[in-house]
């Protein structure tokens, strides 16, 4: 099954996701700040991570710099799942390994199911390919 971790520090739009991709079949823990998604992410190691970037305690930037995407966890989509447009913190957390980042404001939560899986790719592990593009967009 494929596992999701979801970092969201708006108790409802974590709620909501949850509902979603468990109604999916996924395997779905959440966290509510970055701190609190270090801790947890130690005893479940995700397939993907949808992470918001403005959050208390730690940010979705500060997260992945200690996660370590690029080097110690290169398996592990990363989707950010923000409402900052054209943030200085999106391309820093592009350089710390995201995969995707998606503007909350401009997706639908029906279109989070179709995000998840295009990032997952066909393989439903995600598994990044030579082909693989960074982008921004919005699922309607």
């Amino acid at each position: 099954m494929t596992k999701i971790f979801i970092v969201e520090d708006d108790q409802d739009l974590n709620a909501a996701y949850r509902m979603i991709l468990e109604k999916e079949k996924y395997d779905v823990k959440t966290a509510f700040n970055g701190d609190e998604a270090l801790q947890k992410v130690k005893s479940f190691e995700p397939d993907l991570i949808l992470l918001d970037l403005l959050m208390p305690v730690k940010s979705g930037v500060e997260f992945l710099q200690e996660y370590d995407v690029v080097n110690k966890h290169k398996n592990v989509k990363v989707l950010i799942f923000t409402n900052l447009e054209h943030a200085s913190e999106i391309h820093e957390a592009f350089r710390l390994g995201a995969d995707q980042c998606v503007i909350k404001a401009w997706t639908a939560p029906q279109g989070l199911v179709k995000i998840v899986s295009d990032v997952l790719g066909s393989d439903g592990r995600g598994a990044r390919t030579a082909t693989d593009e960074k982008s921004v967009h919005a699922a309607m």
